[in-house]
């Protein structure tokens, strides 16, 4: 029986074909290795393995390999800048400082050790090989983003030290080379130093200044898209410039955006998707078809090269990792994420062998030669399969514990559906994104986009614009997979539409547009808002956005004196909260004493991370004298109240001209806190008795202290 000759047909090397396997490798590995119980990202360097030149040939590793391949690591590392708790960098900078030190020297002196006294290699090139075993590439970061993890402590410390060792190795290898060479000496190093000042301090001062004026001028999604991946590369050619790899470049771009991205954004989802579904599997892709399983069996010393520097290497991150959870009494959960995430090497340490492969100690001999090139590579291999699967375990465990977590149990049933009334397309879009950086994602619970237009001659006319707009808005909502709810009414009285509309989606609150540039009308203020709250006890929130969201660096607050013993409290505190963390923008609240205390207990608890200050203010009349510290790029929060309650005053019936007066065409939002009960109770306790304001403050402070931290569970494993 005749078979036809298939092999001539492969390598494949018609780009459009290669494109193609490639998509059916990343549509399918998940799923096969899902089958089989194995995290994905092996699934991708196996299939790289499989059909490489030395599997079964189907692909040629072409130049688009090359170029997705370096696309896909640094995306890697800008994922993991960009994503990075900033907050929580700052507070363990110690425990980051020590875990990256360990993780450099402990791996880097054992492989020394190994590679000088066992294989007895030259000591360059042991030091070399102490260099890159002493790196690492964060290739199971996708896997955290899965989880939900990227400002776990766990990630927040592995990517850090990561950073650490990684900035300490291409140090080292450096120097190593320049000894080598025998070239450039301290001249050398001086010119190193001044580019690394001159990089470092130019991404500081000049991208977030560019990033704020180009976010606030351009709001068009493409445009903002190519943007932040033109600071990307831009910053990974400078530090490829400088002397430093790519990946440094592309790590240090995703802590100066880290900002201006909040993590609930439509910009977030769509840099986040892009790197996920193309350039990282591509980069796995490409790192197996590197690897050549066979050379295991081939005899020679590559098995005790491959058994040195894997077995010693990876011995040096587990000590750090575990050294370091043992020392500061961290979980053990955690020391399993720390070890899994800074155990894994990949393109960096391909990279680092190729250098030393460079090298030529003698005509035709090389520093570092082709057994320890394929020995290294070969190690890239175990080292992934470690790291994902460790990190996959040590995800999944935290992930499940901390849904357990009692503190979960003792927090107030809090319901949350957000109706927003819109009707202005210039503001439908930052209500829209102010509503995602309030709402729980915890609870995934929906928004109500609500279009009211007038029963009048034009009504069908309106109609038709409010659904194009509310499609609009559902578009949105699907890039960034928020549940969003839609309808146009027809109504004779707009504030009655919105306030049956509230009462059939059983909404928990309302935010509205305060559509106006310069003046606040009275007559919206006073008869529009007046007739909300009067048929509505819920928490209702208008705001006048004059600046893209993710600009903003400061939210300042004005609380009126006995505010904590509002009902809706805890509402308004924990959306500015959740507001101020999504923003990773400082939170400034003036009050009284006693309001300021039960606050920050409150946020020191529940938002530990939150970045918040609290600013005395004796009397509500100063609220004029805030206006001078209220910049372009702040948001000025007024909590007010619903006329009769306990925290009202007279001097809140002044607030509409204060407002035009003092706070013209600033960022604005005006609070009313929920009232449960209608009209007549609140009347009833519009002047408590001093014993019973205590009584509640001093539950509400109870409650509060038993809430405890949900994100540390260090004394819970």
């Amino acid at each position: 029986m005749f078979m036809p000759d298939l092999s001539q047909y492969f390598p494949i090397t018609d780009p459009t074909l290669i494109f193609f396997v490639v998509l059916l490798i990343i549509l399918f590995a998940p799923i096969v290795m899902g089958r089989l119980r194995i995290p994905h990202i092996i699934g991708m360097v196996l299939a790289g393995i499989v059909v490489g030149e030395y599997g079964l040939n189907i692909l040629g590793r072409d130049n688009s390999f090359e170029l997705f391949g370096e696309v896909g690591l640094y995306y890697i590392m800008f994922l993991a800048g960009l994503e990075m708790d900033m907050e929580g960098l700052k507070k363990n900078k110690q425990r980051v400082g020590l875990f990256g030190l360990l993780t450099f020297a402990l791996p880097f002196l054992l492989t020394f050790v190994a590679t000088y006294s066992l294989l007895h290699y030259e000591l360059t090139a042991s030091l070399m090989l102490g260099c890159l075993m002493a790196s690492n590439t964060l290739i199971a970061y996708p896997i955290v983003g899965r989880y939900g993890l990227q400002r776990h402590p766990s990630s927040t410390l592995s990517v850090g030290s990561s950073m650490l060792s990684l900035l300490i190795a291409l140090l080292t290898l450096a120097a190593i080379v320049n000894s080598f060479r025998s070239s450039g000496g301290a001249v050398f190093w001086l010119m190193f130093l001044l580019k690394f000042a001159l990089f470092v301090a130019g991404m500081i001062v000049v991208v977030p200044r560019l990033a704020r004026w180009f976010l606030r001028r351009y709001s068009d999604a493409v445009m903002q898209f190519i943007f932040v991946l033109a600071i990307l590369f831009l910053s990974a050619a400078l530090s490829n410039f400088i002397g430093l790899e790519g990946i440094f470049g592309a790590f240090v771009a995703g802590l100066i955006l880290n900002r201006f991205i909040p993590s609930v954004s439509p910009l977030m989802n769509r840099i986040e998707f892009t790197g996920n579904a193309i350039f990282i599997p591509y980069f796995l892709i490409g790192v197996g078809m590197l690897i050549n399983v066979r050379l295991l069996f081939s005899g020679g010393n590559i098995l005790w090269i491959v058994l040195a520097i894997t077995l010693f290497g990876t011995l040096g991150k587990a000590l750090a990792a575990y050294v370091s959870a043992f020392v500061y009494k961290l979980p053990r959960s955690w020391g399993h994420m720390m070890f899994g995430l800074t155990s894994a090497h990949a393109a960096g340490a391909i990279a680092m062998v190729m250098v030393g492969h460079s090298l030529e100690v003698a005509p035709g001999r090389y520093l570092l030669d082709d057994e320890v090139l394929n020995g290294v590579v070969i190690m890239i291999l175990v080292t992934c399969v470690i790291s994902t699967i460790l990190t996959e375990y040590s995800a999944r465990h935290i992930r499940l514990y901390e849904n357990n977590d009692t503190n979960e149990k003792l927090q107030i049933a809090d319901y949350e559906k957000i109706l927003i009334p819109v009707k202005y397309p210039e503001y439908a879009d930052n209500l829209m994104s102010l509503a995602m950086m309030m709402r729980n994602p915890k609870r995934n619970k929906g928004i109500v986009a609500l279009n009211v237009v007038y029963d009048d001659i034009n009504a069908q006319q309106n109609q038709e614009q409010g659904r194009r707009l509310l499609e609009h808005l559902q578009q949105m909502t699907s890039a960034v997979d928020v549940p969003l709810q839609t309808q146009v009414r027809i109504a004779a009285n707009i504030a009655n539409g919105i306030k049956h509309a509230f009462k059939e989606y059983q909404a928990s609150e309302i935010l509205m547009g305060l559509h106006f540039h310069k003046e606040v009308s009275t007559k919206f203020w006073g008869q529009f808002t007046q007739s909300l709250y009067n048929g509505l006890s819920q928490q209702i929130i208008i705001a006048r956005i004059t600046q893209p969201l993710n600009t903003i660096r400061r939210i300042q607050v004005a609380v009126p004196s006995r505010a904590e013993y509002e009902p809706g409290f805890y509402r308004w505190l924990e959306r500015l909260s959740r507001m101020a963390g999504n923003l990773d923008c400082r939170i400034q609240f003036h009050g009284r004493n006693e309001s300021l205390e039960l606050i920050k207990e409150y946020v020191n608890n529940r938002h530990p991370n939150v970045r918040a200050e609290y600013t005395f203010m004796g009397h509500w009349n100063e609220l004029p004298s805030l206006a001078s510290t209220i910049r372009t790029d702040h948001l000025f929060v007024v909590v007010t109240a619903r006329k009769g309650t306990i925290s009202y005053k007279n001097a809140l019936e002044r607030l509409p001209e204060e407002v035009n007066k003092h706070f013209r065409g600033k960022t604005l939002m005006i609070v009313f806190p929920d009232q449960y009960g209608n009209r007549t109770d609140s009347m009833t306790f519009s002047q408590p008795q001093h014993t019973e304001e205590q009584s509640a403050y001093d539950l509400f402070r109870q409650w509060i202290r038993h809430i405890g931290d949900p994100s540390d569970d260090s004394n819970n494993e």
